[in-house]
């Protein structure tokens, strides 16, 4: 499979030449076709793909380049109409710790410069996706001159903000992020919040940092039959029912989830225990928690509640609407996210939500429309605003019915167009005022 040949003038630059054919988006360390839940795919695979799919669908045909981790896969493979995925090799097909790839990052950025050649194509435009894509990006710029724009998805402050200190980010990334910002020719901030850390601690031109938020598609995630779905998942009609979902990362939370489930399961007042429906991470062949879920099944049975725990495992994208529909409640308590693409999805399905007030969840949900915020961390009170949920039918048939109305604003069409606009603009050579009046959107995702 292999891109349309480049019709344009053959010197780049032309005067003739139109500003904006084909972008090139960088996502180093995973691929938009890595199954969800898995290490380091998650919502940035989401997002890139659909991203990559609806500004195909407003006439723009994007390449996603991202390294080969296996040496049987394709080189090209067509994720949709106008829309590939480009493997690079940079360093051994294989899997290796995303901190390890700094190293391999001039040889990828050297092969995407090799295949716009052998192609015979050429992009207008570069979107990076988190730090090591970013690197990558001002690299290649030596071959292309093409501006860059940068997305971090998560910052490393932000993150060893809410970490321990096993997890905390290094220092390189902490020193790369904060040259990138000034390197790259335009960034997008998901959240005001970000913009905000981009622009005051990072020092960053506020004029380069426009804020579009993800998107959520409304035709995937909506609401169904949720007799059929529980039926499907093997769960009772009337059993209390948690879900999580997403990668298995102390950022998530779930530390706090399973101790927020132990007090629930401790309460007296409480006939019918919940049970907790744990969507992500890996199971073995007789479907059996591994590698790091299996931590979290060992410490959920060191405190009593392994019962309540049913693992599926991930999942694809295209069957995460049955478990939405089949939950009462949807618990997101990460200690930070830049969106919440979980807790989006879930309200677009008409599943009431309970959250951490922590990143961007603070502004993706209405508090009290289609879910509740509590402090993140807080075992006690993501116990109890789950509990409230539970027992109390008139909240939560409140709160379903505002659920998918309170996302509605974040459905991709108009948020590719917001970056598509972005992407003119860089085309086009503008540097100062890149957002123009993108910003109209950061209103509307941000009150």
């Amino acid at each position: 499979m292999h891109p349309a040949p480049y019709e344009g003038p053959t010197v780049f630059g032309y005067e003739t030449d139109l500003p904006l054919r084909r972008a090139a988006q960088i996502s180093v360390h995973t691929s938009p076709l890595s199954a969800l839940g898995g290490k380091d795919a998650g919502g940035m695979n989401v997002y890139i793909r659909e991203l990559a799919c609806h500004l195909a669908d407003l006439g723009l045909p994007i390449d996603i380049f991202t390294r080969r981790v296996d040496p049987d896969t394709p080189a090209v493979q067509e994720l949709a109409p106008n829309v590939n995925v480009v493997a690079i090799t940079a360093g051994p097909p294989e899997p290796i710790d995303k901190n390890a790839l700094v190293p391999h990052l001039s040889q990828f950025a050297s092969e995407m410069a090799l295949y716009s050649l052998r192609e015979g194509v050429r992009y207008d435009v570069v979107h990076a996706h988190y730090w090591l894509s970013g690197r990558a990006a001002h690299l290649v710029k030596r071959y292309w001159d093409t501006p860059f724009l940068q997305m971090f998805h998560t910052t490393a402050h932000m993150k060893n903000a809410v970490a321990g200190v096993a997890d905390r980010e290094t220092d390189l990334r902490l020193r790369t992020e904060q040259r990138l910002c000034a390197l790259a020719d335009g960034l997008i901030a998901a959240n005001p919040d970000e913009r905000a850390d981009l622009v005051w601690r990072f020092g960053t031109p506020a004029e380069k940092v426009c804020t579009i938020p993800p998107g959520v598609d409304l035709d995937l995630f909506r609401p169904g039959d949720r007799a059929a779905c529980r039926t499907e998942l093997g769960l009772a009609p009337d059993e209390p029912v948690i879900l999580f979902v997403g990668r298995i990362d102390p950022i998530k939370g779930i530390d706090t989830l399973l101790e927020a489930m132990a007090i629930l399961a401790a309460d007296s007042t409480i006939e019918a225990k919940p049970t907790l429906l744990l969507v992500g991470g890996d199971l073995d062949a007789s479907g059996a928690p591994t590698g790091p879920l299996a931590a979290v099944a060992d410490a959920a049975c060191a405190a009593g509640i392994d019962r309540f725990i049913r693992f599926a495992g991930s999942q694809p994208q295209d069957r995460l609407p049955r478990f939405y529909t089949a939950a009462d409640v949807v618990a997101v308590p990460s200690r930070y996210e830049s969106f919440g693409l979980v807790a989006v999805e879930a309200l677009a399905c008409g599943a009431p939500v309970v959250a951490s007030r922590a990143g961007g969840l603070k502004f993706t949900i209405d508090e009290g429309v289609g879910g509740l915020l509590v402090p993140p961390q807080s075992a006690s009170t993501l116990a109890s605003a789950l509990r409230a949920v539970l027992i109390d039918d008139s909240l939560r048939t409140s709160l379903a019915a505002g659920a998918r109305p309170s996302v509605e604003r974040f459905a991709w069409p108009a948020v590719a167009a917001s970056m598509l606009h972005v992407y003119r603009r860089l085309a086009a050579g503008y540097r100062a005022h890149l957002c123009h009046d993108d910003e109209i959107f950061t209103e509307s995702a941000g009150d």
